[in-house]
């Protein structure tokens, strides 16, 4: 039997005296492509970070690879996590000054330790995967081109051929197309899918446009006030659904979209 990715049961986390999540279980299976959805402030950026062990879970478990996130995890536990947990972000936190290759081959610091990468330096294999990520991208002819000359959209495929260059076991997107146009916002969900997918990685997106959903997922949880309201696969996914979680009103420009949204 394989064993999940991970596994919460019951947990409860707090942000002061109000719980962010409440009574959440879950278990998401290897190479499994699993998007959370919700209002502002449901808990969906708390749930990322339980997964990282930047929340500490105050009642139940949790379980992220083979790790008990339990408030006892050592330093040494917490670096080998991360190592095996790629994050994409919003803001993209790359180096601005540094070419789109360069950036791209920093993925790759938590096994080459040389005093040469200080000096952007690196094998010759670490140097070609990284091409090869930027081919995948459709940005080989941009790889010694400074990131901060790149558009929205390229730089967050960059963002993640980065983190892929890590080599995670776990992917974890906070809603990484956000900021980005829906042209640009579509090719960005697909090379993320389809990448995770070649390297047979576990997928979880916070996921604000739901025309998005059937690229980037094959499950979703629904999160209001902390708790997961449905867990169903995503060609399941209804009016009915939606409106129980959007109940006060859904975000702006959700209805619209969902008329071409394939249900």
């Amino acid at each position: 039997m394989i064993s999940p990715v991970i596994r919460l049961h019951q947990v409860v986390a707090y942000a002061g005296e109000r719980a962010i999540l409440d009574s959440v279980s879950l278990e998401v299976r290897p190479g499994e492509r699993l998007a959370i959805i919700g209002r502002n402030g449901a808990g969906k950026s708390s749930l990322l970070k339980l997964l990282t062990g930047k929340i500490t879970p105050s009642y139940g478990k949790a379980q992220v690879l083979q790790w008990e996130l339990d408030g006892r995890l050592s330093h040494r536990d917490r670096m080998a996590l991360h190592a095996q947990v790629g994050q994409v972000f919003q803001g993209l936190h790359l180096v601005q000054r540094l070419t789109a290759l360069e950036n791209v081959l920093l993925g790759s610091l938590g096994r080459n330790t040389s005093w040469l990468t200080w000096a952007r330096i690196f094998p010759r294999q670490e140097v070609l995967l990284a091409m090869s990520l930027l081919e995948r991208a459709g940005l080989v002819g941009k790889a010694h081109v400074r990131t901060d000359r790149l558009s929205g959209g390229e730089r967050q495929k960059v963002a993640i051929s980065r983190m892929l260059m890590q080599r995670p076991r776990l992917i974890l997107a906070d809603e990484p197309t956000a900021a980005l146009d829906p042209v640009a916002s579509a090719e960005v969900a697909a090379l993320l899918s389809s990448l995770t997918q070649d390297r047979q990685s576990t997928l979880i997106s916070v996921v604000h446009d739901p025309g998005l959903l059937p690229i980037l997922a094959d499950r979703v949880i629904g999160l209001r006030q902390g708790r997961i309201v449905f867990d169903l696969p995503v060609e399941e996914l209804g009016d009915d659904k939606l409106n129980m979680l959007y109940r006060d009103g859904k975000p702006e420009g959700w209805i619209a979209r969902l008329d071409g949204f394939a249900l």
